[in-house]
């Protein structure tokens, strides 16, 4: 018989405002367009000549693509088991396009914890930031999540 796996619990996961790397991904351009297929339809996320023709120069992710991929595959994994419902979604950036085959990496800061003990939750703002290989940031957002401790 194999034993459960113990999940430790939100406050043993993080410090305030200790950034928290979440992973790193390179899109490729069939992620980009198959992303974009699904969620935003845009030709320049969609068709190679129009995006060439664009203000990007070239194919691009969609705004929410490097965001939701990097909270899907390393932050939940991580943190999933302590949300009990998000709250906000505040100052959503998307500083610097981020082209196929790009290099990015995330991180998330928990930047404000409000414990409530009776009730064994708390409210965390989590700041997220992705920077390219060159370290700019191009993309930055806020969450408000409510967790269980």
């Amino acid at each position: 018989m194999q034993k459960k796996k113990s999940r430790k619990n939100l406050l043993e996961l993080l410090e305030l405002n200790k950034p928290i790397g979440i992973g790193s991904l390179i899109l490729s351009e069939d992620d980009i367009m198959e992303f974009a297929k699904a969620n935003d339809p845009l030709e320049f996320h969609l068709n190679k000549k129009a995006a060439k023709e664009s203000i990007f120069k070239g194919l691009v992710a969609s705004g929410p693509q490097v965001f939701m991929t990097l909270h899907k595959t390393g932050w939940i994994p991580v943190f999933g088991h302590t949300v009990i419902c998000g709250l906000e979604v505040n100052n959503w950036k998307f500083l610097l396009p981020v082209y196929a085959g790009q290099p990015v990496k995330g991180t998330a800061t928990p930047t404000f914890i409000k414990i409530n003990k009776e009730k064994k939750q708390a409210v965390v703002v989590w700041t997220y930031e992705f920077t390219n290989e060159r370290a700019e940031v191009v993309q930055t957002l806020e969450t408000v999540l409510l967790h269980k401790l």
